[in-house]
């Protein structure tokens, strides 16, 4: 993991020393394995450059992240929760209900989704309705609405490798999972006509579901860990195809290949310019109320979001983050202790 080099304006935004003495003096970070290595990067940094304790940073996932910061107020619960998608209205109902009352939401910048096999195994050129003729459970044969039986990705275009397809997508509590079913099974099921025929033949609520509901017959196979997991799986399976982040396929380019989507390479710059269409921002929540009572909770929040850690030229944007161009925005917000509505 790369090291954090610090500057004299990046350490202006930690405290000298702690101040009020805290029950618990290290702040809990649990969430996103998207947001891990970067919350890692930041939170050994601040422990190294401050006088405050180095935060402990969990995985489990988004879901599972908001799930544990919206259990209530105190001590023995999280202070940040990191997320590779927006909190939803029905967590933010679930924090509300637990006394969880006051929520920020900070924006770090962006990454993309991408789609990478064993590094010696077959170049793939996919579109996301490739995606979706590939992994979900019903497909759209000769007009007719009937479940998926294919076994190669060459079945599904004729220019795709003669390869088996096996798919190792993230587990329904990582929000990488929501992200590629809205972006890319989705977007490919309305790209490639089935959703019209879908809404024709099962109704309104039952075709948009069926457009996102994947296969159960092994060709889709749900991983619960966090990356490396999915590339001990290609690993061991060299036809797998793995969804990925990008900062982690750029820190493994020496075990695996990238594909394209829609002709377009995934990379910082074509995330930050727009140009890949699987991209998405990445957050993390921190509980207001906890500030003032966990020591060091906004200088952590003001440090992580600071030029020298999230700016172009910092640690982050080295491990793959594309930064915000927004940022200044953020952090004059996470200043401010701006929350959101409720």
């Amino acid at each position: 993991m790369k090291s954090a080099k610090l500057t004299v304006s990046a350490l202006a935004v930690i405290a000298a020393s702690a101040t009020a003495a805290a029950a618990r003096d290290q702040i809990q970070i649990a969430g996103s394995s998207t947001v891990l290595p970067y919350a890692t990067i930041v939170a050994e940094a601040f422990g190294e450059n401050s006088d405050f304790p180095t935060p402990v940073v969990e995985s489990g996932g988004s879901s599972a992240g908001l799930k544990k910061f919206c259990e209530g107020v105190g001590e023995n619960t999280i202070d940040i929760a990191n997320a590779s998608r927006p909190i939803k209205d029905s967590e933010k109902e679930a924090c509300k209900v637990a006394g969880v009352t006051e929520i920020m939401e900070v924006r770090i910048g962006y990454d993309g989704i991408v789609f990478a096999s064993d590094i010696a195994g077959n170049d793939f050129q996919f579109t996301a309705a490739d995606w979706f003729s590939a992994l979900a459970a019903k497909v759209v044969k000769d007009g007719k609405v009937v479940d998926n039986t294919a076994t190669k990705w060459n079945e599904i275009r004729a220019d795709l490798p003669d390869q088996e397809i096996l798919a190792f997508v993230p587990g329904t509590k990582h929000g990488t999972r929501e992200v590629f079913e809205e972006k890319v099974i989705a977007a490919g099921c309305e790209e490639s006509g089935a959703a019209e025929v879908f809404k024709a033949e099962l109704g309104e609520d039952e075709g948009e579901a069926a457009c996102m509901a994947l296969r159960t017959d092994g060709k889709s196979v749900d991983i619960d860990g966090d990356y490396t997991e999915t590339l001990a799986r290609i690993q061991s399976a060299k036809n797998g195809i793995g969804v990925f982040g990008l900062s982690f396929y750029e820190n493994n380019t020496d075990k695996l290949k990238v594909a394209t989507i829609g002709g377009v390479t995934p990379s910082t710059e074509s995330i930050a310019s727009g140009e890949y269409p699987v991209s998405r921002p990445l957050f993390f929540y921190v509980k207001k109320q906890h500030i003032g009572e966990i020591q060091g909770l906004k200088e952590f929040a003001e440090f992580f979001v600071s030029d020298e850690l999230a700016g172009p030229e910092g640690p982050l944007a080295a491990y793959g983050l594309v930064s915000d161009p927004e940022l200044a925005a953020t952090q004059q917000a996470v200043a401010d202790e701006v929350t959101l509505a409720q």
